[in-house]
């Protein structure tokens, strides 16, 4: 007989899943309708006319709270490439995220260069649940469709000296006015390698059962749920394996302000407001924040002995 054990923040996922989002993930990614229906989408996503790409069964990630309706998230997004309004739709509309293909290299085995589809081709995909928690202290809970980065680390093939996984997103000023600023441009960000093996560090590249539409980072971006949504790049296009530690984007503008690690913490509060409470995009009510966001049973072990670094932005 088989007996399948869930790990421990998982839950079958039509219990967790509004029937809405749920029955729609189905009709994209159950084979030759879901084909059809990605297609008619358009060419911005990460899913092409020539798949069809497998979505793994790995169930739902469990959350504390409903998800968010798509008709609040999908209008409230920091995308400071096409500016610092949070309704960056129209703006981010000019992104031209097809086609569209990402670098690896640094410490590897053989530097590369990939399509977003062949690389979904490559590693599959499968939907999590997770809470998001930006830094300014709203919140929202999403379904993104996606893979494991540690998937990626293992497409790469890095070399032991790797101690960091470097992202990089596009650089256009042209298209992105945002990128026509002062700020260090291209945005840039990091983590661990052991933080890009654990399990919840995530490459997503859909959300409510689509293919990611611009504002949210189109066509492929990180979701990292124990930490900061900056930490969270958008419309990847280069992967780099390092031994030091980058300089990431908000470290170099703000040192004062936010640092490398970013993971959640509401006991220490950023310099101008307190992280303590979150509000909750969809509702406008406060909740307090968890530490690493709800997440500290799979990661907080990640940080032991790191007591005296700045954890927390």
């Amino acid at each position: 007989m088989l007996i399948k054990r869930r790990r421990g923040w998982e839950i079958p996922e039509p219990l967790a899943t509004p029937e809405a989002v749920f029955l729609n993930r189905r009709a994209l990614l159950g084979g030759a309708a879901g084909l059809a229906a990605a297609s008619m989408l358009g060419s911005r996503g990460a899913w092409a006319a020539d798949g069809p790409y497998p979505a793994a069964r790995n169930g739902a990630y469990i959350l504390d709270r409903p998800v968010t309706p798509e008709r609040f998230s999908a209008d409230y997004n920091n995308f400071y490439e096409f500016g610092t309004s949070k309704s960056v739709l129209p703006a981010a509309d000019a992104l031209k995220a097809s086609p569209w293909t990402v670098k690896i290299e640094g410490l590897v085995d053989k530097p590369f260069e990939i399509g977003v589809e062949d690389l979904i081709r490559k590693v599959g995909l499968e939907e999590r649940l997770y809470r998001h928690r930006c830094v300014e202290a709203w919140s929202m809970s999403v379904p993104w469709t996606g893979f494991p980065l540690s998937k990626l680390v293992a497409l790469a093939k890095p070399a032991s000296g790797a101690k960091y996984v470097q992202f990089t997103t596009f650089l256009d000023r042209k298209m992105a006015p945002g990128q026509r600023t002062f700020y260090p441009w291209p945005y840039v960000e990091g983590v661990t390698m052991e933080e890009a093996a654990n399990d919840l560090a995530f490459v997503a590249t859909g959300i409510y059962g689509k293919p990611l539409p611009n504002q949210f980072g189109a066509p492929i971006r990180l979701a990292l749920p124990w930490k900061y949504g900056f930490k969270s790049i958008k419309s990847i296009v280069k992967v780099a394996f390092v031994a030091e530690r980058p300089k990431t984007f908000w470290e170099a503008l703000g040192p004062s302000e936010y640092g490398f690690w970013a993971n959640v913490n509401p006991a220490v509060p950023h310099p101008r407001w307190s992280q303590a409470s979150e509000r909750v995009l969809g509702t406008d009510g406060r909740v307090p924040t968890l530490i690493y966001n709800g997440y500290g049973a799979q990661v907080a072990g990640l940080y032991k002995g790191l007591e005296q670094e700045r954890l927390f932005v």
